[in-house]
């Protein structure tokens, strides 16, 4: 029960009791709530300074008790140097002038020990005007204002923080409204923070989005289904002079004192996409360059490509001459078919030149899903022609997991025919003439095919240099085949290398992308 329901409880009907009583009780009722002001150190001194009355809250705050501090001078609350420059008597004359005086500063404790308070004093007079003395309330600030100093100088450490970010950050409301703006955002939008603060986060969107935006927040609020919130993404900022960059945006969510607010950390994009754009072109003219380099090597050696199907078109026209001279039926039945297959050699002679040329363009080589084992059966039947009458043994050893490939069927049977005739060529003087020719399935999604022969192997001198243009083993050779054969399989995202097998002989090996079957296609 507090001081003023105690002394309305004692007090009999005011009517019945003479004024004066009356006034004792009211003082007596005025003690009693000053006393249950125990948070403010409440007490008057009288004309000299003196100190006349003293309440709980003062006992408490300054540490004195009534009886020890009623009658002494106030000048023993402030600190030495305060009342040696007269401090007391300055206040009290001031206060004396102006009727009240409000300020902060350092008063001291009973134990000597000093605090910051806020101190209001005010001139106290009689109904004459005559001064009576002084009311002095005082509260105890020191930690109130250390937690404020505490709290600019985080404000001041994140505001610096924020400050040298490179990365800009905009604060709104759940309404759009910018509610802070940060000195990388004035940098990237050109906009001061006066200029934004208050209004809609729109003003740096370019159209449609600026329109958009109201909808997207209040379909957050109304559904809570957060689409961006939490996620980061590319989009399209608007600067003040109207001009529009990308950027990256993350977006988090914060809610408190009753309000929900949206930060946004943004990174220009602009540098960042132009230099990638710079390096594609880069890597684009890069592959041209080197597509063309290649074709350079390739024209020097077209014939040598185009021999093979030429050839063969020689050897099918000059059996059909031979059978020609003598047309029996069975004859003239067979030169139908060796010419059938010279106009086939024909048109692959023609394939290969369209493929050279296709591959010195800009554009991607023609990759198709191609089944493995029947594109190398057929570059077997190619590139052997009439080698196994000179005793040459073919091994062919397909994994059936190893397919379908995603190439370009031509240009990877010419790797492979250039592989076969290199063995062949390569195991002329060996006892033991034997071809190789396997595939299996890699890691990774890729697919091995292997090259192999029994010949007297390669030098290591040549095995670091192997496939460098104008390199040959071949006393008639130019040296350009292995360095297209490289071209080719790394144009399909490939490598290829050569390796010595134990048994000796000679090893090619080159990966080729699998693709996926029909079954996982899901067709």
């Amino acid at each position: 029960m507090g001081a003023r329901s105690r002394a309305g409880r004692m007090r009999p009907d005011s009517r019945s009791i003479d004024p004066a009583t009356r006034a004792e009780m009211l003082a007596a009722e005025l003690g009693l709530l000053i006393d249950g002001a125990t948070n403010y150190a409440i007490y008057m001194l009288d004309v000299a300074g003196n100190v006349a009355v003293w309440n709980k809250g003062a006992e408490r705050i300054k540490g004195w008790t009534e009886e020890e501090i009623v009658g002494r001078h106030c000048s023993i609350f402030y600190p030495p140097e305060e009342q040696a420059d007269g401090k007391w008597e300055s206040d009290l004359s001031r206060a004396r002038e102006l009727g009240r005086v409000e300020e902060e500063g350092w008063r001291v404790r009973k134990d000597g020990s000093e605090f910051l308070a806020n101190v209001t004093i005010t001139a106290l007079a009689d109904d004459a005007g005559s001064l009576i003395g002084f009311g002095k309330v005082l509260r105890d600030i020191t930690d109130e204002r250390a937690a404020e100093r505490a709290l600019e100088a985080r404000e001041s450490q994140l505001s610096s923080i924020l400050g040298t970010v490179p990365d800009a950050m905009i604060v709104i409301d759940d309404r759009g409204a910018v509610q802070s703006f940060s000195a990388a955002a004035e940098r990237l939008f050109g906009f001061t923070e006066s200029e934004v603060l208050g209004r809609d986060i729109g003003m740096l969107m370019p159209s449609p989005d600026r329109e958009r935006h109201s909808a997207y927040i209040a379909r957050y609020l109304a559904t809570g289904e957060a689409r961006i919130i939490g996620t980061t993404r590319r989009v399209i900022g608007q600067r003040k002079d109207g001009t529009t960059f990308p950027h990256e945006l993350a977006i988090g969510e914060a809610i408190g004192g009753g309000r929900r607010l949206f930060t946004g950390f943004i990174r220009d994009l602009t540098e960042r996409e132009a230099t990638q754009s710079r390096l594609n072109a880069l890597q684009a003219e890069l592959i041209h360059v080197s597509r063309v380099s290649a074709m350079g090597a390739m024209a020097s050696t077209l014939a040598h490509e185009l021999n093979q199907p030429i050839g063969a078109v020689v050897n099918y026209a000059e059996g059909a001459r031979d059978l020609l001279g003598n047309p029996t039926e069975a004859n003239v039945a067979e030169v139908r078919e060796v010419l059938a297959e010279a106009a086939s050699e024909a048109v692959r002679a023609g394939q290969i030149v369209r493929r050279l040329r296709a591959f010195v363009a800009r554009g991607e080589v023609e990759k198709r899903i191609e089944d493995l084992p029947a594109l190398v059966e057929e570059a077997c039947a190619l590139g052997l022609v009439g080698t196994r009458t000179e005793g040459v043994e073919v091994v062919v050893a397909l994994d059936p997991a190893a397919t379908p490939v995603l190439v370009d069927r031509v240009q990877i049977q010419q790797v492979i025919i250039n592989l076969l005739r290199n063995a062949v060529e390569a195991m002329a003087e060996s006892a033991v003439r034997r071809v190789t020719v396997a595939t299996a399935q890699g890691a990774g999604g890729w697919v091995e095919v292997s090259v192999a022969d029994t010949g007297p192997g390669l030098a290591p001198e040549v095995l670091a240099e192997l496939f460098r243009a104008f390199l040959s083993t071949k006393q008639e050779g130019m040296g350009l085949g292995l360095s297209i054969c490289r071209t080719i399989i790394e144009a399909h995202g490939g490598r290829i290398w050569t390796e010595t097998p134990p048994g000796g002989g000679t090893c090619f090996r080159f990966t080729l992308m699998q693709a996926a079957g029909e079954a996982d296609l899901g067709a």
